[in-house]
């Protein structure tokens, strides 16, 4: 393999400054193009970040330095880019969602298989310290039997950001509204913590913003396959914003963070450790976390989640986030969806 790795980034909007940065940070790794439609988006980022811009797809994919590819187009732009780069054998790391529905993201799982790439899905919470805690206590069986695990993403969008560009809350482009777009982070850090969500019942409302299809509020009730509950609740109406929170309630302990912060970690079987863990994560959160600010968050789990996917290239292992894991909370969030529409239980899979 290549002493360094080529990054390419579709979609020149905000997000994809966190994916300049990070790559730019990374060892063994350049960013040596950017591909808008917009050619002056295509200018700008090259002149930002020191790369390549194209306004053509077929250009941009024959650029002989590209190795992988990371897409940062709206959602529902997300499965057109992505099967042109499987097609030229680059690897792909897709933000959030990976696509807008569970059957467009199983085409770009397809395509990846068929032609031998990898792909990754970006939710960098996963690589946060806190939750990667939480994690391990799960698998040690800390938690005991867990009985509810639940979501709550409380946050703020004003009308401006919904009327900053014509695909945001659009289902075509944006896929959904406050679960699809803001919560399916929170979303898929609770599915990660709890296992595979066996039914839901949803309800969903525009209750505060104007000129949008999709939802601004929402709220879900769900059984896990392993017989606990759990509780989603999601809305872009709520002043000023919150810290995304995620909780995990076990027989034998519990768990709340809140962003990055742990506020709670208590187990039966209390150890050396525990106290320590309490006192160093109370307050951990750096930043705003997105609550009210789509760009007030940092870029080191966008980092550390590439340095994995770079990791599993040179070393031949499996990603960590890969296409079906990363599927897992669009199904949820599309189960929510049918369930608020049709006024019934929805049962997973779909």
């Amino acid at each position: 393999m290549k002493k360094t790795l080529g990054f390419g980034v579709i979609g020149l909007g905000n997000i994809s400054e966190m994916h300049a940065k990070a790559i730019m940070e990374m060892d063994g790794c350049s960013l040596v193009a950017g591909l808008d439609n917009r050619q002056e988006s295509a200018d700008r980022f090259a002149r930002t970040f020191g790369c390549r811009g194209y306004t053509d797809i077929d250009a941009f994919l024959a650029d002989e330095e590209l190795d992988i590819v990371t897409i940062a187009t709206p959602s529902g732009l997300h499965l057109e880019g992505a099967l042109a780069a499987a097609k030229t054998k680059k690897h792909l790391i897709i933000e959030k969602p990976i696509e807008i529905t569970k059957a467009r993201s199983q085409q770009i799982i397809d395509a990846c298989t068929e032609n031998g790439v990898k792909l990754m899905g970006i939710f960098p919470s996963r690589f946060h310290e806190a939750p990667r805690m939480v994690k391990k206590a799960i698998d040690e069986g800390r938690f005991g039997r867990i009985v509810m695990a639940d979501a709550q993403i409380k946050w703020f969008r004003s009308q401006a950001y919904y009327d900053s560009g014509a695909w945001r809350g659009t289902w075509e482009l944006d896929g959904g509204g406050a679960l699809m777009n803001q919560g399916i982070h929170a979303i898929d850090l609770m599915q990660w913590f709890a296992g595979d969500v066996e039914e839901v019942f949803g309800f969903s409302d525009t209750l505060t913003h104007e000129r949008i299809e999709v939802e601004d509020t929402a709220v879900a009730v769900l059984r896990f396959k392993h017989g606990g509950l759990g509780v989603i609740e999601g809305t872009t109406s709520a002043y000023p914003g919150f810290l995304k929170r995620v909780e995990i309630l076990g027989s034998k302990g519990s768990v709340v963070i809140e962003e990055e912060s742990i506020v709670k970690w208590q187990f039966e079987d209390e150890r050396e450790e525990d106290a320590k863990i309490r006192e160093s994560f109370l307050g951990s959160t750096a930043t705003g976390g997105g609550a009210a600010d789509p760009m007030a968050i940092g870029f080191h789990g966008h980092k550390r989640l590439f340095e994995s996917f770079v990791n599993s290239l040179r070393t031949n292992t499996p990603v960590e986030i890969d296409g079906p894991s990363a599927t897992k909370a669009v199904e949820i969030i599309e189960a929510i969806y049918k369930s608020a529409k049709s006024g019934k239980r929805v049962h997973l899979p779909l």
